[in-house]
């Protein structure tokens, strides 16, 4: 049975960092393509972050560019997200996402694999 079980989530003020951590069983975590999605009230997913196989291929979303980052440790089956500078629009619940096929899945957000149940970061003005 897959499971991503993510963390980290909290109340911060704005400016404030946080990072999530994803952790992942039940798949071989190494060749799976992983990502980080946020949902804010009233919205449909949006991907933030996404990371290749051996964490050398990255992609950011325009908003999040130079303040979070993405990683994985594949010796550990975790998917981590370090946000910085936090603002209070971007309060959301925090996915974490696995994919087999691409990380073009992604950006289309259905038919994605697997999912976590998320995390809640709110961000205080």
């Amino acid at each position: 049975q897959v499971q991503l079980v993510e963390s980290g989530g909290g109340l911060v003020q704005a400016g404030a960092s946080l990072r999530l951590s994803c952790a992942a069983s039940g798949l071989t975590f190494r060749t799976y393509y992983m990502a980080w999605f946020r949902q804010f009230p009233g919205k449909e997913r949006e991907v933030v972050a996404s990371i290749g196989w051996l964490g050398k291929l990255k992609t950011y979303a325009d908003a999040v560019k130079g303040r979070f980052t993405i990683s994985r440790d594949n010796a550990k089956n975790m998917l981590y997200l370090e946000m910085n500078s936090l603002k209070p629009e971007e309060t959301a619940v925090y996915y974490c996402a696995a994919d087999r096929d691409s990380m073009s899945t992604f950006l289309r957000g259905d038919g994605v694999d697997w999912w976590g149940k998320g995390t809640l970061v709110t961000v205080s003005s």
